[in-house]
């Protein structure tokens, strides 16, 4: 078996059996290493080759990191113990120490990835290798570190799960063999707390920074046979809620609906985690306390690290136990990436247009896009029997004032209803924020971040996934950026210069807001807001209005038949 990395070094390995008849000799095999010949163990053989090959298939996908350190120069050999940590740790230096071969070799097989623990052997499969393949086929940019070392993190979970797949209760018709309701009628007489033996992992960093498209490819590896559930967290939210009001007088309905979400899905992948209201940061601790208590595993995406999570909100003292639990339950893991990806496309102005000259462009567009359709007002379904006024709509395209959507009292269920029955919406006259409507700003950034993501309708019996990546079509006052100007963090407000005698009061920003969860948010909306604005976005969603469009075509001609 031979094998080379990168630089020209390669491990050549042979095998000799010797047993005679009737006997139980150890086999024994050689492994030539740089032209020495060392003897081993079969099983220490199967060791090392399972470690050449993720090693191997490490220095593929960190190509450019290993050939700087100049692995393998000089026919030179370097022990790896913890792969991952010792590619980061020799990137900078391109000066490698000889050591002995026979000691290297026996340090890489007593201490491979895998027999240590960082990546668990998964038999090729998981995030890892789906990773590399979408970087070798061009879908994903090469080189960002940030991203590599949180794919890596990914597939150390991956391949936890995998080794306690049993003992995590991950398969669906294994666990539903047990009766649901005699567990839950056993539990009211003895307590059971079943930790998961495998810690989640809390990914948090900047915005379009990958978290989201790395936790999908994470989720789209798992067995399909896995109780697992990916939702955005409002979404989930929304759901807890829901349930909540179904199991009103019980004692404890908190209980109730983490049995119910547990039953249903031990592997939880949260995408967006922002807490921002006051009911959801009261009930999380207990919420995930119970979760967690039946085994729950919870892998999120934030934009805060777990101690900055309602930073500044209201009885906060009372959240922070719940930020305990997550970091107890939960492996942190920042993504330290500077590039927001999705402000890479190309830039395209006919959807956003800036200031207060284009009375009726909206409605002008808005008909345009229409065809020949005749819009008017519509009634959407909510939840929980609410119900939301649509001013005109029509071919899956919907009409508001700003104000009519986020100066009155509506929420992200209202939203979440909004998108599932129309893929564009046309909203006319979005302001700049400050202090004085600073609530509008929470509803816009709520309604862009549901416009933009994947979500599960769980107040049907289908359960259904509604994919919205919604266009959005409207005047604003200023750009993106401009928009969020007078918004800013507690940190940001320290830093603007104290007035002076030349700084007069002048200069002061009256309609200053200062909210740091807010002044967070600000910029994954910015983010967004760029990326619906941008050329391979709206071809994207071309693409899918036609694909639907044909699909609808052969449904139609496959009934007339």
């Amino acid at each position: 078996m031979g094998s080379a990395f990168p630089g020209g070094l390669s491990f050549i390995v042979s095998s000799s059996l010797q047993q005679k008849e009737g006997s139980s000799r150890s086999s024994v095999s050689k492994f030539v290493v740089a032209n020495r010949m060392i003897p081993c163990h079969t099983s220490m053989m199967r060791s090392f080759g399972r470690a050449l090959g993720q090693v191997h298939g490490l220095s593929r996908l960190l190509r450019r990191e290993i050939l700087h350190a100049g692995i393998g120069k000089n026919g030179k050999l370097l022990v790896i113990c913890n792969p991952v940590a010792e590619l980061r740790r020799v990137s900078c230096s391109r000066e490698m120490n000889s050591l002995d071969h026979s000691m290297m070799l026996s340090k890489l097989m007593s201490t491979t990835a895998y027999d240590s623990g960082v990546i668990p052997d998964t038999g090729g499969a998981g995030p890892l290798l789906e990773y590399e393949r979408r970087i070798a086929s061009g879908e994903l940019v090469d080189g960002d570190s940030f991203q590599v070392d949180t794919v890596l993190a990914l597939q150390r979970l991956y391949g936890e799960l995998v080794d306690h797949e049993e003992s995590c209760q991950l398969d669906r018709y294994t666990a539903s063999r047990k009766s649901t309701r005699s567990r839950w009628l056993w539990s009211r007489f003895i307590p059971n707390s079943s930790y998961s033996p495998v810690r989640g992992l809390y990914m948090y960093g900047g915005v379009g920074t990958g978290k989201t498209m790395l936790m999908d490819l994470f989720y789209d590896q798992l067995p399909s046979n896995w109780r697992k559930k990916r939702i955005h967290f409002y979404d989930f939210m929304l759901n807890v809620h829901s349930r909540l009001q179904m199991h009103k007088g019980v004692a404890d309905p908190l209980e109730v609906v983490a049995g119910e979400i547990s039953d249903d899905s031990i592997l939880l992948c949260l995408d967006e985690f922002m807490v921002t209201d006051v009911a959801d940061a009261l009930i999380l601790n207990r919420l995930f306390r119970h979760l967690f208590n039946k085994g729950t595993v919870l892998v999120s995406t934030s934009n805060r690290a777990p101690d900055r999570l309602y930073e500044g909100g209201l009885q906060r003292d009372l959240f922070l136990p719940f930020i305990e639990t997550l970091k107890e339950r939960c492996v942190d893991h920042a993504i330290g990436s500077s590039t927001d990806y999705r402000k890479l496309g190309s830039a395209e102005t006919g959807f956003y247009f800036i200031g207060k000259g284009y009375p009726g462009l909206v409605k002008q567009k808005f008909h345009h896009l229409i065809g020949n359709e005749i819009p008017g007002p519509q009634v959407v379904e909510v939840v929980m029997g609410r119900k939301l006024q649509v001013p005109l709509g029509a071919n899956g395209c919907a009409y508001f004032p700003f104000e009519d959507l986020c100066d009155r009292p509506l929420g992200a269920a209202d939203y979440f209803g909004l998108f599932k029955n129309f893929h564009t919406l046309a909203l006319e006259g979005v302001p700049k924020f400050g202090i004085h409507n600073r609530t509008a700003a929470y509803r816009f950034v709520t309604l862009v971040d549901i416009s933009s993501f994947t979500f599960i309708d769980l107040f049907t019996s289908s359960c259904v996934m509604y994919e919205n990546k919604a266009r959005l079509l409207c005047t604003a006052e200023a750009d993106p950026v401009e928009l969020f100007e007078s918004i800013v963090t507690i940190s940001d407000a320290q830093k603007i210069s104290p007035r002076t005698s030349s700084r007069s009061l002048k200069k002061d920003d009256l309609d200053l807001c200062v909210d740091n969860e807010l002044g967070f948010a600000k910029d994954r909306t910015i983010s967004r807001l760029t990326e619906m604005n941008s050329k391979e976005y709206l071809e994207q969603h071309d693409a899918k209005l036609q694909e639907k469009a044909s699909q609808e075509m052969q449904l139609n001609a496959s009934i007339g038949h």
